[in-house]
């Protein structure tokens, strides 16, 4: 199975509670490679995106999360758009969006779309993207 959509990229959407902002910023540069690679696109939250965007990562932004940003995501992923999401969530801290964070799971299982929540699973992701560029 490719990643890769019909217009030659894929496109990630990276995403992270306020908890884990900082360890999502530290896997994208870790993995910065594989990342800065003309085939890989990143779109990502508000806040979450600016942050990418200062440690020097070229990312699309949507709103906030609890402002609509993981819908906006999840349609993305709907419409066949986004191939793979970062998700990092902070396990031991109550959101306020849950819902909408729920739905984000939900569209990416019913769209058979990648979804990792920590690390580990999006290192496992990224290296299996790696073989593919």
């Amino acid at each position: 199975m490719s990643l890769i959509n019909s217009s030659g990229f894929m496109e990630i959407a990276i995403i992270a509670h306020d908890g884990k902002k900082a360890d999502l910023i530290d896997f994208l540069i870790k993995n910065e490679a594989v990342l800065h690679n003309e085939k890989i696109r990143l779109i990502g939250t508000g806040t979450t995106g600016g942050k990418a965007e200062a440690a020097g990562f070229k990312t699309q932004r949507m709103l906030s999360g609890p402002l609509g940003g993981d819908a906006q995501i999840a349609g993305r992923v709907a419409e066949g758009i986004t191939q793979m999401v970062f998700f990092f969530k902070d396990p031991l801290s109550s959101h306020p969006h849950e819902a909408d964070i729920n739905m984000l799971i939900r569209v990416c299982d019913v769209h058979n779309v990648p979804l990792a929540t920590n690390e580990a699973t999006a290192q496992l992701l990224l290296d299996a993207i790696a073989q593919q560029l």
